[in-house]
């Protein structure tokens, strides 16, 4: 069954278009990739569905109701639809617990005392309750993610979208996070993400849209985008990212 769905979508920039008529059914508990060179669409994409962005044509659908276009009630779409982005995002002045629970308090009217337990056991499942009274600036690229990930998880979400979330992150944490996501995806979440990490994606992805100048140029099983691409420019794209060892 579709629970998010993407019809003819289009976002302009002014005179530049961005998306050009993306259209994506997406299923609960499936896992979606987006790959495809930076500037094709892929974050655009994202914050078009989380209302990030305001669509300039088409229409998004979550668990059947419109959640594009003027009267949404964006609040209530992002309790839903939970984003990660690269740079994390966190609130500086704000402690890891009062980050991960002050959504779930102001937006989503959750008594504290239930908010707080939430928040530290989702601290405790990707490692790190014991940083929950500290503030961003101590924590490392890789344990700020794993807190900007908590907090989208907080609301409880039906959809998680990701924003490249890697991108940020020196090597050497880069497993680290994706091994929460893995972990996500095992425990059947909905998940859309925007990656260029080829070998995670090949991994994890139920389906995998290549995208290309605002388009979904080709998608498919994993097996079939990264074993067999019938698009050239997908298999143009692939070999640059073989070539960069990146799967």
């Amino acid at each position: 069954m579709t629970f998010l769905q993407i019809r003819d979508v289009h976002k302009a920039y002014g005179d530049a278009d961005v998306l050009k008529g993306v259209s994506l059914d997406v299923a609960k508990h499936e896992v979606v990739c987006l790959i495809g060179a930076s500037g094709s669409g892929k974050s655009t994409l994202l914050r078009c569905i989380n209302a990030l962005e305001p669509i300039s044509g088409g229409e998004i659908r979550v668990d059947g109701d419109v959640v594009s276009g003027q009267g949404v009630d964006v609040n209530r779409l992002r309790r839903n639809v939970g984003i990660v982005f690269q740079s994390y995002n966190l609130f500086p002045h704000m402690t890891v617990l009062r980050n991960v629970t002050l959504a779930p308090t102001m937006v989503g009217g959750v008594p504290k005392a239930q908010a707080t337990e939430h928040a530290l056991a989702l601290l405790e499942r990707v490692g790190m309750k014991d940083k929950a009274d500290c503030y961003p600036e101590s924590l490392s690229g890789g344990q700020q993610q794993r807190v900007a990930i908590v907090r989208a998880l907080a609301t409880n979400p039906q959809v998680l979208l990701l924003d490249e979330i890697t991108a940020a992150l020196d090597p050497e944490l880069v497993g680290d996070v994706l091994a929460i996501v893995r972990e996500l995806a095992q425990d059947g979440l909905t998940m859309l993400l925007a990656t260029h990490e080829m070998g995670f994606a090949r991994d994890v992805a139920s389906q995998v849209c290549f995208l290309d100048d605002g388009t979904i140029l080709e998608r498919g099983t994993a097996a079939e985008i990264f074993e067999d691409p019938q698009e050239e420019r997908t298999r143009q794209f692939l070999a640059r990212v073989l070539t960069a060892g990146r799967l």
